[in-house]
């Protein structure tokens, strides 16, 4: 049994963080009877390493919850998943490290080093990033054999559509964010966002279909996970998209 400046101190995290998970409801101490104090149970000690391993792998607070949440949560399936998780990071990073060492021995005139292989580190993050993410979920609606397709895509982006992809983004956040402002999904900055979106899109895509793009805004909405990713942009924003997507999209097919 653990008090809250006790159980802070043993994970290293602060009072206030423990009081805003529980605000969250992802952790839910005991009182003390006779003082009101918080008491934390070995439960509740197993329930915060796992909300700080999600957190060390960069999930939402709110998507934490979701996977948490009572009839949901299993330890084991959760372990798994950290484990997965870490795993994918440490590759990440003994990639980012490889592609550093390459790049001190370049250079120093000890080696050559093609300009693809430059980036060949941020194109692998970018992957494994998105197989953490959405891996399961793009695998049950769009199959295996699309989701190695799309990665090999990335895989092989050169310098110019790497860089073009990473602002792309950024023009997305933009837009996406002036056009909830405007609440106009039907306007120019409605068209813009969905023509970027598109554009994003076939990174990623073998062959574009406008059903199907229309088909991804309304998971955006539907999803907890991507609605969270867009509406940490814009609140509204998954909606906003979805809504601009379906304004426009069948029109540029015409």
């Amino acid at each position: 049994m653990y008090r809250i400046q006790e159980l802070a101190e043993l994970a290293g995290v602060s009072a206030r963080a423990l009081r805003h998970y529980e605000e969250l409801g992802l952790l839910k101490p005991q009182r003390d009877a006779q003082n009101g104090y918080r008491v934390y149970t070995a439960d509740d000690v197993d329930r915060l390493q796992q909300v700080l391993f999600y957190r060390e792998l960069g999930m939402p607070l709110e998507e934490i919850g979701r996977l948490t949440r009572a009839g949901e949560y299993q330890a084991g399936e959760a372990l798994r998943t950290h484990l997965e998780g870490l795993k994918a990071r440490r590759a990440r990073l003994d990639t980012l490290i490889h592609t550093v060492e390459k790049t001190i021995l370049h250079r120093q005139g000890e080696i050559d080093m093609a300009d693809r292989e430059k980036f060949e580190g941020f194109k692998k993050r970018l992957v494994e990033d998105n197989e953490l993410r959405w891996g399961k979920e793009a695998r049950a609606r769009y199959g295996e054999q699309a989701v190695e397709d799309s990665k090999a895509r990335v895989l092989g982006m050169s310098e110019a559509q790497h860089a073009r992809l990473v602002e792309l983004e950024g023009e997305i956040a933009g837009l996406l964010q002036a056009g909830v402002k405007s609440g106009d999904a039907k306007g120019e900055t409605g068209r813009r966002l969905c023509m970027a979106h598109k554009e994003w899109l076939m990174f990623f895509w073998k062959e574009y279909n406008a059903q199907a793009h229309l088909a991804l805004g309304q998971m955006y909405v539907d999803d907890p996970r991507f609605k969270a990713h867009y509406e940490a942009i814009a609140p509204g924003g998954a909606a906003f998209l979805r809504d601009a997507l379906a304004a426009h999209l069948l029109d540029e097919e015409k």
